[in-house]
This record gives C-alpha cells, structure tokens and sequence, in this order.
C-alpha cells in the first residue's frame, strides 16, 4: 500500500489552529495562574478606574498612587486628569487596559458589558460597582472598596464621620418648614429626581418634599410641575444647559419657584457621582437653598 499523502495546505491549516490556541492560552492565564496573581497582588498596585466616582473615591481613601489609569470623565480632583485615559464611561479600550497589565479594574454599571466580559477572558480582575440609590448604599459602596484596595479602615472612619455629619443635619432641619422641591437632573426629555434616585436623599435629609418622590420614572412634564407647583427647582445640569432650562421655568408665572424666585443651579458632577464626604458637603447646599435664613443650630 502507498503512503497516505497530507495535502499541503492541511498542514499550514493545522498549524495555524496551533498557534492560534497556543497564543489566546499566553493571554488568558489559568484559573490557578489568576488565583496566584491576585493573592500576590493585594492590595493591588495597579488600578484602573471606569468612573469619576471611584477615581475621587480612590483619592479619598489614599489609594491614587496606585491608580494608574481613568476616564475622559475623570476631572475630579485635578490630579485625575494627568492620569492614563483609557476611554469613556462606557466605551473602553480593551488593548489599552490589558497592556496597562493592571492587578484591578473598577467598573461601573454603565462600563459595556462585553468589554467587562472581554477583560474578564483575559484574566483581568473586574469589579463592578453600581448606581448608588441612596446613602446607605453608597457607603457600603464605598467600604466595599476600601476593602477591595486595603483601606477598609480608612473606609469605616470616613463613613463614621460622613453618618455623624449627616445626622446632625437631619436634627439641625426636622422641625423647619417643609418646601416643596424640584431636582431637574437632564433636559430633553425633562428629567427628574424620583424616589428611586439617592437624590431623595439630598432633599429629605434637607428637610424638603420630594414632589416626584411616589413617580415611576424619572420623564417629566412641565405640566406636571405646574399642578404640584414646586417652591424651589434645583437644576443639575451645568453650563449654558442650566442657564437656558432656568430661562424656560421663568416663563410659568404661576409656579411658586418662579414667582419668589428659587431656582438654582448646582454642580452636577458633585450631585450625580458622589463620595460620603462630598454628599455632605453637597446635602449642606441643599440645607442653604431650601432654609434660605434659617438660623439652624
């Protein structure tokens, strides 16, 4: 009998399949590998921030040495903006991250799914924090994290002292009159803070009424804001947005807000991604803006 003859082109095909699933197993480590890797790298020296909220609560916790890269959204504090960009809050550059070769990645809730399952493919540690929807829950947010980079201490301390903080305050304005208030969060659509959102917080802890509190979802009318007729509107979004939203609350005569008013507009950045020192300061606005001459002891 004559020997079998292989087509060339088999061959080239076999190798190649070769290769290929010899290069994919130098860029996802074992499970094994992973463990060794994680147990050696805490806490981890090289981190990579997916939101301006975990970057300012880095910074916060004493952790920004080690934070190697962040956002475009990543502002804030100042220093954050030197740091490594490796993308959006949403859309990230994988190859960036994976050369970057960090020991963890902080993702949000908005970070691309398939991005986040990509890196986890790789044998990137990924932990995902999400939307805070009140206080507490940003706190144990935040402990989570102080954990997670070895400054669970650190944490609890700031926490103690945010909680304390936000007591006193709670005390300083339950017994004032309660205004009926507003948070506009985005602009076409109209959007609102719900009692969904930790805004509620801001404006309960203030000593406020949240007229969208009992409201599914945060679209909103104008019209409904004429029939719940709110004493203060507290606009979010910054720049010429906020200026030109207030400039269309002041054509409805008719609303308390407009008629003695009492429209403002904050800082979005500190409102929308919050650490517990900056809720206090944020929720010390509110007590300002809703108790306008209030002798608060």
């Amino acid at each position: 009998m004559g020997r079998k003859i292989i087509p060339v082109s088999l061959i080239i095909a076999s190798l190649l399949s070769i290769c290929a699933i010899a290069s994919y197993a130098l860029l996802k480590p074992s499970a094994n590998s992973a463990k060794k890797e994680e147990k050696l790298s805490f806490p981890p020296q090289r981190i990579i921030s997916l939101g301006p909220s975990i970057t300012k609560s880095l910074y916060l916790l004493g952790a920004d040495s080690r934070l190697i890269a962040n956002t475009i959204y990543c502002t804030n504090p100042a220093d954050a903006k030197k740091k490594e960009k490796i993308g959006t809050v949403i859309k990230i550059n994988i190859e960036k991250i994976f050369n970057l070769k960090p020991d963890l990645v902080l993702a949000t809730s908005l970070t691309e799914h398939k991005a986040k399952e990509r890196l986890e493919d790789l044998g990137l540690k990924i932990v995902t924090f999400p939307t805070s929807n009140n206080f507490n829950h940003m706190c144990n947010q935040f402990l989570e994290l102080g954990k997670l980079v070895g400054e669970e201490k650190k944490a609890e301390g700031i926490i103690k002292e945010a909680v304390d903080k936000v007591d006193s305050i709670k005390k300083r304005v339950k017994d004032l009159p309660q205004p009926k208030v507003l948070v506009q969060v985005g602009a076409k659509p109209l959007f609102v803070a719900t009692g969904r959102y930790f805004v509620n917080d801001y404006i309960e802890f203030a000593g406020g009424v949240n007229i969208a509190k009992e409201e599914e979802e945060g679209i909103y009318s104008r019209e409904e804001a004429l029939k719940a007729n709110p004493d203060v509107i507290i606009i979010t979004t910054m720049g010429i947005v906020g200026d030109e939203e207030k400039k269309i609350w002041e054509r409805y005569k008719t609303l308390s807000a407009v008629k003695n008013r009492r429209i403002y507009i904050i800082d979005t950045d500190e409102v929308t991604s919050p650490t517990p020192v900056s809720f206090v300061k944020t929720l010390e606005e509110f007590v300002c803006i809703l108790h306008p001459g209030e002798e608060i002891e």
